[in-house]
C-alpha cells in the first residue's frame, strides 16, 4: 500500500514537474498566458531569451509563434486596371511576428492573422492596380507597382497595430487573360504586319529612286566616257598623221616603202586570193629587184 501511494506520489510530482517547464527555441517565441490573460513573452526580438523555462503549472499556458520570416500565398485572381482591363495577379507577402503579445490581442491564433493579412493584400493590390493602366502593369513597371503595394500594406498593417512587420510583397504573375491576350496578341501582330507592308513600300521606292537615279548617273558617266574618249582618240590621230606627214617629209620614199609593207601585212593573208593586174601600182615594190 505504501509503495503504490509512493508510486502515484511520484507519478504525480513528475506530471506537475512536467507541467512546470516549456522550452523555446532560437526560431521561436513564447506568450504566457495565464487564465487566459497573457502576462509576460518569452525570447522576443528586443529580448532574446531560449531556452529552457518555468511557469506555474495548470493556470499558466504557453503560446508559441514562429519569430522567423512567413509567407502567404494569395490564390491568383482577376483583377481591372485603370482601362478596364482585367488581368490575372498572383503574388505573396512575406512577414514576421514582431510583438507577439499584440498579435494574440488582434488575432488569437494564426489562422485569423492569414485571414486577415491575405485580405489586406488583396485590397492593397485592387486599389494599386486599379489607379493604373494594364500596359504599365505588364510591361515593366513592376519594381514600382510592388513597392506602392507594399506601402499601401504596411500602411493598414501600422494602424492595425497587428505586432507584424512586413518584410516584402511580391507579385509573381501579372497577365492578361488567355482568350484576351490571345486577341491582344492577334491585334498587335496585325499592327505590327500593317507597320512591316508600310516599310516595305517606303523601302521599294527608296529602292526605285535609288536604282532610277543609279541608272541616269551610269548614262551620263558613259557618255561622258564616251565623249572623253572619242575626244582622245581624235587627238591620237591627229598626232598620228601628224607623225606621219612628218616623217613623209623626211623620207617621202621611205614613208611610201614603209606604208607599202604595212598594206601587204594586211592584205596578203594566207589562203586569201588576191586579182590583181601584173603592173597593178599594189605591187610596184615587187616590179624590181632593187625595189625601186
Amino acid at each position: 500500500m505504501i509503495r503504490t501511494l509512493g508510486i502515484v506520489v511520484l507519478v504525480a510530482a513528475l506530471f506537475v514537474g512536467l507541467q512546470s517547464v516549456y522550452t523555446v527555441s532560437e526560431t521561436e517565441q513564447a506568450l504566457i498566458l495565464r487564465l487566459g490573460e497573457p502576462v509576460d513573452a518569452v525570447n522576443e526580438s528586443a529580448e532574446p531569451d531560449p531556452g529552457l523555462h518555468f511557469k506555474t503549472p495548470f493556470i499558466m499556458d504557453v503560446l508559441i509563434f514562429d519569430k522567423r520570416n512567413l509567407e502567404l500565398d494569395l490564390d491568383a485572381e482577376e483583377i481591372l486596371a485603370s482601362d478596364q482591363e482585367r488581368l490575372i495577379v498572383d503574388a505573396f507577402l512575406r512577414y514576421r511576428i514582431t510583438d507577439p503579445l499584440r498579435f494574440y490581442q488582434a488575432f488569437t491564433e494564426e489562422r485569423r492573422a492569414r485571414i486577415r493579412l491575405q485580405q489586406i493584400m488583396e485590397d492593397s493590390l485592387r486599389g494599386v492596380i486599379a489607379s493604373i493602366p494594364s500596359s504599365d502593369v505588364i510591361s515593366g513597371q513592376r519594381a514600382e507597382l510592388m513597392d506602392r503595394v507594399q506601402a499601401a500594406v504596411e500602411a493598414q498593417v501600422e494602424t492595425g497595430n497587428f505586432g507584424i512587420e512586413v518584410i516584402d510583397v511580391r507579385i509573381l504573375r501579372a497577365d492578361l487573360p488567355q482568350q484576351i491576350a490571345d486577341n491582344v496578341f492577334q491585334r498587335m501582330r496585325s499592327e505590327r504586319d500593317q507597320e512591316a507592308a508600310r516599310i516595305r513600300a517606303e523601302g521599294e521606292q527608296r529602292a526605285t529612286e535609288i536604282r532610277a537615279d543609279a541608272d541616269r548617273q551610269a548614262t551620263i558617266i558613259r557618255a561622258e566616257a564616251r565623249a572623253e574618249a572619242e575626244r582622245i582618240r581624235g587627238e591620237g590621230d591627229a598626232r598620228r598623221n601628224a607623225i606621219y606627214a612628218q616623217a613623209y617629209g623626211q623620207d617621202p620614199e621611205f614613208f611610201a616603202f614603209y606604208r607599202s609593207m604595212q598594206a601587204y601585212e594586211s592584205a596578203i593573208i594566207e589562203g586569201t586570193p588576191i586579182v590583181i593586174p601584173p603592173d597593178s601600182e599594189f605591187f610596184r615594190y615587187f616590179q624590181s629587184e632593187t625595189g625601186q
